[in-house]
């Protein structure tokens, strides 16, 4: 059976020594985030430090560090809830119908919540300054809670049937925050709170809010878990942690190990951030809701989970890797004709997603042009958080049976040998990105291109630079990224002119034109070095409509296109984020920690 606490897991993992115990002081200011970080990148173990300097609770850090350990961890419950996913079992019918529940074996007996009275988070009080103050990276804006479940419950159909588990991220002091009376709270576009925010908004009233930390670690992957608008987690969360979860009245967890107790105002904002977040780049300081603290709890023994994140691959990319697993199966149900979806951790998840799909329009005839692939195509950009995707590469299973949409080098070779880019760039302009995509003119705005590509293989594509190839003036360091992909250094960047004159001083007779996509970037040995590199580079610097341009490009009945290479700009804007850097005197400090005779020694 699943855990019934965090502390249980604990013991578990130090039973099966898969935990490292730090009984070392470690500051959870920089240091802490430093070290976790590492431990990650060599597939260390989780990691419970005993003396986080600055607060009397525990912390754990790393727990799911590996994709294996994770597994492990749900070791009892994995096939249960596969086989629910297996059998379409739709919680909500559950919910509506509790005597089903009761006929159906293992993992769907637990979906249902258990409403109890009394329960170990209840055990003390305490304050948010209290609380461990973890600290990423040097510019964030303050200590941040980075494993959060946030509670609501919709204000038009209280109850658990209707209640959001999301993963927001919560500023627990700095900017302008009353001291241990308020907490900012960020959430993204097209996230369940939202809904639940503008509700209250509409009925003037403040929305109840409880930020849990802690718990069977059942409870923090439900609240990454991307379900359809409806659907509790926490009935996920059940299923997954093979005990019904328990919530106090008024939306409490009962066996968390901290809880914040709270009300978010209806219009009132303050600045949050910055924040080291997920794309590799600080988010910046904007205006977000805040939560009117009224109650900080937590159980005997608590601890205090949390990652960091950055640049990926980080620990939350073994959530992506998990999430997919379980969901996978699903995605034609969800998407009619489409066989899979790949958001790509290594641009940053939401800028770039890869799928496969069916085309089925015409099965007595050739298939010469996308056609069901774009429909295909407009119903993933509908699709929950599906719609932030900035970039979306679409390929006919029929084309390459064996295409692996995991295989990110081979599809994409796969879609450059196909792509027609007189007619197969389709973009939708002043729209929704994610929020921590700084690459568009503002917060939350940007554009998308789908790239849908079909039929025989149409060019061969290089993989050298052939000699006669002559760059503009400015430009120089070209490299061959992959084949058929070209990373040329450019001067620095001052206007959407200059990449669009590069590609104008070709026609599709020059050398360069053999590369049908071509990059525009401030380093290209960099881009060069590994595909990671190229993928973090060229999607999370580019902004579709603006920074996609072509040689010998054209209009036809408004759609653009171009007879040649796609140039993509990805060069550093003024306007970008700037990237995640280490504090020096930092570095040095957790070198020391690990040295030989240092109390980190051999944990990476």
């Amino acid at each position: 059976m699943g855990y019934s606490s965090l502390r249980a897991c604990v013991d578990d993992l130090a039973r099966a020594r898969m935990l490292r115990v730090v009984d070392v002081e470690i500051d959870p200011y920089l240091e802490m985030g430093e070290v976790q970080r590492r431990v990650y990148a060599r597939g260390g173990p989780a990691l419970l430090f005993t003396r986080p300097k600055g607060t009397a609770f525990p912390m754990l850090g790393n727990l799911f560090g590996t994709l294996e350990r994770a597994r492990w961890i749900f070791r009892d419950t994995l096939e249960g809830v596969r086989a629910l996913v297996d059998a379409r079992v739709d919680p909500r019918e559950l919910l509506r119908h509790p005597a089903r529940a009761l006929r159906l074996p293992g993992a769907a007996a637990h979906l249902l919540p258990r409403t109890v009275r009394s329960g170990p988070v209840l055990a003390h009080e305490t304050t948010v300054s209290a609380l461990p103050r973890l600290t990423s990276w040097p510019d964030d804006g303050g200590p941040f809670i980075t494993l959060p479940q946030v509670y609501t419950e919709d204000p038009d159909r209280p109850g658990l049937r209707h209640g959001n588990l999301g993963m927001y991220r919560v500023q627990l002091s700095g900017n302008d925050y009353a001291r241990d009376r308020e907490v900012g709270l960020h959430y993204q576009l097209h996230r369940g709170i939202g809904v639940h925010h503008a509700a209250a908004v509409r009925r003037g009233e403040p929305l109840p809010v409880s930020v849990f930390v802690g718990g069977p670690p059942a409870m923090t992957l439900a609240a990454v878990m991307p379900l359809p608008e409806g659907l509790p987690e926490i009935a996920f969360a059940g299923a997954l942690g093979g005990r019904a979860v328990r919530m106090l009245p008024g939306g409490v967890h009962a066996d968390a190990d901290f809880v914040i107790r709270g009300v978010l105002d209806q219009h009132r904002t303050k600045p949050e951030g910055p924040f080291g977040d997920h794309l590799g780049y600080y988010s910046r300081r904007h205006e977000f809701p805040f939560l009117r603290v009224e109650k900080v709890l937590h159980r005997d023994g608590a601890i205090w989970p949390f990652t960091t994140v950055g640049r990926p691959p980080q620990e939350d990319t073994t959530f992506g890797e998990l999430i997919h697993e379980l969901t996978a199966p699903l995605v034609p149900d969800v998407l009619p004709g489409v066989h899979a979806v790949h958001a790509v951790d290594a641009a940053g998840v939401h800028p770039l997603l890869l799928a496969i799909g069916s085309e089925r329009y015409t099965p007595h005839e050739p298939v010469r042009r996308p056609m069901e692939l774009l429909t295909q195509a407009n119903a993933i950009l509908g699709q929950g958080q599906m719609s932030l995707a900035k970039y979306l590469f679409i390929v006919a299973r029929r084309d390459a049976p064996d295409l692996d949409v995991h295989d990110v080098a081979a599809f994409l070779r796969h879609v450059l040998e196909r792509v027609d880019p007189t007619r197969d760039l389709h973009f939708q302009t002043n729209t929704t990105i994610d929020t921590l995509d700084y690459s568009g003119p503002a917060l939350n705005e940007g554009s998308k291109l789908v790239i849908a590509a079909v039929g025989d293989k149409r060019r061969e594509l290089p993989t050298a630079i052939a000699g006669d190839l002559r760059l503009p003036d400015g430009f120089s360091e070209p490299r061959v990224v992959l084949p058929g992909v070209l990373a040329v250094r450019g001067p620095r960047f001052s206007s959407p002119e200059g990449a669009e004159a590069f590609a104008a001083s070709f026609s599709a007779r020059d050398a360069i034109a053999r590369f049908p996509l071509v990059l525009l970037v401030d380093d290209s040995d960099l881009v060069a070095r590994s595909l990671d590199d190229f993928l973090w580079v060229t999607f999370t610097r580019s902004d579709p409509a603006v920074d996609v341009h072509g040689i010998e490009s054209s209009y036809a009945h408004k759609a653009w296109g171009c007879r040649a290479s796609i140039v993509v700009d990805a060069r550093t804007k003024p306007h970008h984020a700037p990237p995640l850097e280490m504090d020096a005197q930092v570095i040095r400090r957790v070198d020391a920690l690990a040295a030989p005779g240092g109390p980190l020694h051999g944990l990476y």
